[in-house]
């Protein structure tokens, strides 16, 4: 997706946590610090779902082109979520690539009640995401 505004707005806008439950209609809160290693705890809540809380642990904070995490449902190796932001200088704006890997052992028996609403979820964020950098790239 290409966003109107520069890396380091849309960087603003995606690390500023608290900020999250006035704009981001998927993530409703994020707890904790955008800094490799550290844990956060994130709340999600898919369209047509019950809310669901994960603690994925920071896997790369590159300000402003890449941020990542990964998280477990239970334990590692069961249900795992690898989620990454990626933000590339495209002309005067940024190209947000934003994606998701699932693996282990119940993916098969999961993926299949949650994809639909999941990736309803992350189109919905992106979209929001998008207006609201370039809202404030626009009041710069």
């Amino acid at each position: 997706m290409d966003i109107d505004a520069d890396p380091k707005t849309v960087w603003h806008v995606l690390t500023d946590f608290s900020a999250y439950p006035d704009w981001n209609p998927f993530i409703r809160s994020i707890e904790g610090e955008p800094t490799q290693g550290s844990r956060l705890s994130v709340l999600i809540h898919p369209p047509g779902r019950k809310p669901m809380r994960f603690q994925p642990q920071v896997q790369a904070a590159e300000n402003p082109a890449r941020l990542s995490w990964i998280g477990s449902l239970l334990m590692r190796g069961l249900f795992d979520g690898h989620h990454e932001f990626e933000l590339h200088a495209h002309g005067q704006g940024t190209r947000l690539v934003h994606r998701e890997s699932f693996s282990g052992l119940l993916v098969p028996l999961v993926w299949n009640k949650m994809e639909q609403a999941t990736r309803a979820g992350f189109e919905a964020m992106n979209l929001t995401l998008k207006a609201r950098a370039e809202a404030s790239a626009s009041e710069d």
